[in-house]
């Protein structure tokens, strides 16, 4: 439900301005609108700049603590400081590490560079080029790639294999051309740089400095260990001062500069407080509706369960103030096509079983997930019960006695059979598919009988009549029992429909009484064009529940009877682990295959067919109230 908002206009001198904000700020109840559009401060920038740096050091440690575990205790454990100062410290101890590593690498970098190619003397190198009046080259490639016409022609010698990589020299008047990588080494022997390396003191100081970057990773580790709470004050700091910097910038000079004109938002039902504030403080104000034109904020408030399918939701927008807000009714339909798509009643119980350890386990942020996850496990547990499949076990296929009376009802070929010649779900589906964009189409009459009246409301509501009583016609026995007088209410209220949707469907055209009859005429004309071109394609759409569904089970039926095929002449003390290997690898490929695509295809389904149907707009902005934010 999208919540009703209150415009407000303020106005205010600038002896009130300060308090005034700190008040707003302290009601927590009105989201300012920003009335210089683009308008920033060196302050603002400041601000989203320090903002930016606590994020990534609050993100830096967590990268620490996952990948440095077993770290010396630091020897100068920083203490409390304020929160710009230990930022500062942790920035100076991340370039720190990073001027490590580089000295780190440059020590090395000559020694890993000779290493393969052994210790040898350059210079004796290029006394034999000069002698021969050739030039030598040193190549890498990979064991597979080197190839032997290199030595006809190059005179190219191997020198080392390592690493899955083959090391070699060639010995040719002009460069080679082979497809191979050259190495430029760096001159003097493997034994002469690392001797000058020990003379120079370059090893131990390489040590040296592994033992430096390890204390200050474990420095790094504490800080996110002790002080972490100290960075993550610093951050909301700076997101308040982010906020206040705005609505700094809100504001707009009037009356020859003496005053300052503000335009805010609140929710109709936190007026209360507010008004009282004003009244009391007598501070100059206009409360109104919303006019159609504004740009208002957008608060959806759903219960406990349709909460759970708002972050699918905003993956397409909020919607905007004059729309119906969608979630509660594409929630369901979403939770069944997920059920349809992954349609296994054996992997709808694994998606059960780790929703529910997601939701009393996870952690905090994950536990609404873990909700949706038990909702959506329901659902696929028993569609794939509705259809006989269980990892990929046709149950209607079975000898089990417990199965014998179920058999008949299972919705596929070999339960129930066909429908109309076709494979059952195939029908179901199309028959949820129109349901779904029927639903669409209330919600798009709704929407324009709420924005602009019922009279706008009267074409789609037709279209609906028709469509239902279309539906109801063809249901009729074709044998001709049906009595006349029912034929002639079905086609009374085609003809009433057929009114609305060829003579009302624009109703301000009749502001010109000449026009109008004829603009709504061809507005129905275009209508039934895209009725019956894009209702058939919407429709056809949702024939891809039936097929995702039929294809994960399909391909389990594949991956069980290989299980048992490749293993039948095992005996049975060892032909079980190999049967669980490929059960395993099988079904895992499949369910997270099949997850995907459960996914993705009821999104596309509700963004898609659904929105378009219920003229869903969205692009909302969301109500953010100018409040404090706390720890």
């Amino acid at each position: 439900m999208i919540e009703k908002m209150k415009k407000l206009t303020f106005l205010v001198t600038d002896k009130e301005y300060d308090s005034f904000i700190a008040s707003l700020r302290e009601l927590g109840v009105v989201h300012v609108q920003q009335l210089q559009k683009g308008a920033t401060s060196q302050q603002l920038q400041d601000g989203m700049a320090l903002e930016q740096r606590y994020k990534s050091a609050l993100q830096a440690l967590e990268i620490y603590t996952k990948t440095y575990t077993e770290l010396p205790v630091p020897q100068n454990m920083p203490e409390s400081t304020s929160p710009e100062s230990l930022l500062r410290h942790i920035e100076e101890l991340q370039a720190q590490e990073q001027s490590l590593l580089h000295t780190i690498d440059a020590l090395q970098k000559d020694i890993r560079l000779l290493e393969p190619w052994g210790n040898f003397d350059p210079a004796g190198v290029k006394r034999l080029a000069d002698a021969s009046a050739r030039q030598i080259h040193f190549y890498r490639c990979g064991n597979k790639s080197f190839r032997k016409e290199w030595a006809d022609t190059y005179f190219a010698t191997v020198v080392n294999e390592q690493d899955k990589s083959t090391y070699f020299i060639t010995f040719s008047e002009e460069t080679p051309d082979i497809q191979a990588e050259e190495i430029f080494l760096p001159a003097g022997s493997l034994n002469g740089i690392i001797a000058e390396s020990k003379a120079n003191g370059i090893i131990a100081e390489s040590k040296a400095e592994e033992e430096k970057l390890a204390a200050v990773r474990a420095e790094l580790l504490y800080i996110n260990a002790n002080l972490r709470s100290e960075l993550e004050t610093g951050l909301v700091k700076a997101q308040n001062d982010i906020s206040l910097s705005r609505v700094h910038l809100s504001d707009e000079r009037v009356a020859g500069d003496v005053l300052r004109l503000m335009v805010g938002w609140v929710r109709a039902d936190k007026t209360e407080a507010l008004v009282e504030y004003l009244e009391k403080d007598r501070i100059y104000y206009e409360m109104e509706d919303p006019a159609y034109e504004d740009d208002v904020p957008v608060q959806i408030t759903n219960g406990s369960y349709t909460r759970l399918f708002e972050p699918i939701l905003r993956m397409y927008s909020l919607p905007n103030y004059h729309d119906i807000d969608p979630s509660l009714f594409f929630a369901p339909f979403f939770m069944l096509f997920f059920g349809l798509c992954l349609g296994d009643g054996g992997y709808g119980l694994l998606v059960l079983l780790g929703g529910l350890y997601l939701a009393y386990k996870g952690a905090d942020n994950v536990k609404s997930y873990g909700r949706l996850g038990i909702w959506l496990g329901l659902a696929t547990t028993v569609c794939g019960l509705l259809t006989g499949t269980v990892f990929g076990i046709d149950l209607t296929k079975q000898d089990w006695a417990i199965l014998a009376p179920v058999k008949p009802y299972f919705i596929n070929d070999n339960g129930i059979g066909p429908i109309f010649g076709y494979s059952p779900m195939m029908v179901f589906s199309v028959i949820i598919g129109f349901v779904q964009v029927l639903l669409g189409m209330v919600l798009k009459a709704c929407k324009a009988w709420k924005n602009y009246g019922f009279g706008y409301a009267i074409g789609t509501f037709s279209w609906i009549v028709a469509l239902l009583t279309l539906v109801a016609y063809m249901c009729l026995p074709a044998d001709g029992s049906t009595p006349a007088y029912v034929q002639y209410v079905i086609m009374g209220i085609l003809g009433i429909s057929t009114v609305g949707i060829f003579l009302y469907n624009n109703p301000s055209a009749y502001k010109n009484p000449v026009t109008g009859p004829l603009l709504n005429i061809g507005g129905g004309v275009w209508a039934t064009y895209g009725m019956a071109t894009g209702l058939l394609g919407d429709l056809l759409s949702y024939i891809r529940l039936f097929a995702l569904g039929l294809t994960g089970g399909v391909l389990g039926g594949v991956f069980n009877s290989l299980a048992l095929d490749l293993t039948s002449s095992m005996p049975w003390f060892v032909r079980w682990l190999p049967m669980v290997l490929i059960l395993l690898a099988g079904h895992g490929i499949t369910f997270a295959l099949s997850m995907i695509s459960a996914f993705v295809h009821p999104m596309r389904l509700t963004f898609v067919e659904f929105f378009k149907n219920a003229d869903f707009e969205g692009g909302g902005k969301e109500y953010t109230p100018f409040r404090e934010i706390h720890n």
